[in-house]
């Protein structure tokens, strides 16, 4: 399919209610519009997500961030082609809310529905803003999620490795709530960084004596605990310095960890790559990106990062993958079911145990 197409997406797989409106013809893609309304304020007093909050505040915002989207971009609803829709993983009170007024919308105007996974979306943004040909290696690195993917077509990945317990981007914001910085954690553990001293604590750099690209990160939050208590027991609390020390010890041994085991995944890949590529909400960290960057060019591969601004759930990946779904002829149907668990992979034993909802990765 080579005519252009112009495509609707709503993401609200978490905390981040989004629409956007994305045209592809013969050339590159372009984003007409990218509305993010975020939920920080209305979690910052409970130390992370609500489900039951960010369910609510979806379906309270949704109409108007797609209102908004559409009046942006300079369309209509008759002027889009189809509409895709973040269909899982997440929360699924956040997705059921995305799903229920995206099959309304395509009901009234008689559009086609495209289910799209929330991962893929991540994993085929480095085609959305470089156009690059398959297979690329995939470091998905957010919030909840911590994989290597071999991306080889739209629907077409192979998990190479993973995180066991935390994803980064959740041990970020633990590591926050322990010193009582702001969430989400990400930012502010960089933002005090910074100014630290990344050799003042020798944190673990856990499984890196292990063969393959799997990954752990909650015992290093166990140890800056550790480490935060002794200095409370030492002197009574916590300078802001330490602070500063403790978050940059933090941060330089989860680049650690993610470079090595990132330099493996290219070896287990064990094919030619057309790149190395990195996605979700951890990537926009600068020292991780530059020592991605560093194993990327030692590889000899090209090092691909979205703007920060795509790094964060977006719903331009979400019409993107939808987009690129339509042109290689994947199914669309209103007939789905939103999924809370949703693994890419599903050849790929679970990382993370399963249950009656399927395999959590």
């Amino acid at each position: 399919m080579d005519r252009t197409l112009t495509l609707l997406g709503i993401e609200s797989s978490c905390d981040d209610t989004a629409a956007a409106v994305v045209r592809a013809d013969a050339g590159r893609p372009e984003i007409l519009s990218s509305q993010v309304l975020g939920q920080t304020a209305l979690h910052e007093a409970f130390g992370g997500v609500v489900p039951e909050i960010a369910a609510r505040a979806h379906a309270e915002r949704l109409d108007g961030v797609v209102e908004e989207a559409l009046a942006v971009a300079g369309v209509s609803l008759d002027q889009i082609d189809a509409i895709a829709v973040t269909a899982g993983p997440g929360l699924i009170g956040g997705v059921l809310s995305g799903v229920m007024l995206a099959r309304g919308l395509a009901a009234a105007k008689g559009l086609p529905l495209v289910p799209v996974n929330h991962l893929a979306g991540h994993a085929l943004t480095p085609r959305l803003t470089d156009g690059i040909p398959f297979p690329y290696l995939m470091l998905l690195v957010s919030g909840g999620h911590c994989q290597f993917l071999l991306v080889q077509g739209v629907d077409r990945f192979v998990r190479l490795g993973g995180t066991i317990d935390d994803a980064p981007g959740e041990a970020f914001d633990k590591t926050a709530k322990l010193l009582g910085l702001p969430q989400p954690g990400g930012p502010s553990v960089e933002e005090e960084a910074a100014l630290g001293d990344a050799g003042r604590f020798q944190f673990p750099r856990p499984l890196l004596d292990r063969e393959g690209c799997d990954m752990s990160f909650s015992g290093l939050k166990t140890a800056l605990l550790r480490a935060r208590d002794a200095l409370v027991v030492e002197k009574g609390g916590i300078t802001v310095q330490d602070r500063r020390d403790l978050c940059a010890g933090f941060q330089a041994a989860v680049a650690e960890v993610l470079a090595k085991k990132t330099s493996h995944a290219i070896d287990l890949a064990g094919r030619p790559l057309t790149a190395l590529a990195v996605a979700g909400g951890v990537a926009a960290n600068t020292t991780i990106r530059a020592m991605l960057e560093t194993v990327s060019t030692r590889a000899g591969l090209p090092f691909l990062a979205p703007p920060l601004r795509l790094c964060t759930d977006n719903a331009a990946m979400i019409a993107w993958a939808g987009i690129e779904r339509l042109r290689t002829g994947l199914s669309h149907t209103s007939d789905f079911v939103a999924r809370p668990r949703w693994p890419l992979d599903d050849r790929a034993p679970a990382l993370l145990g399963s249950g009656k909802k399927g395999a959590k990765a």
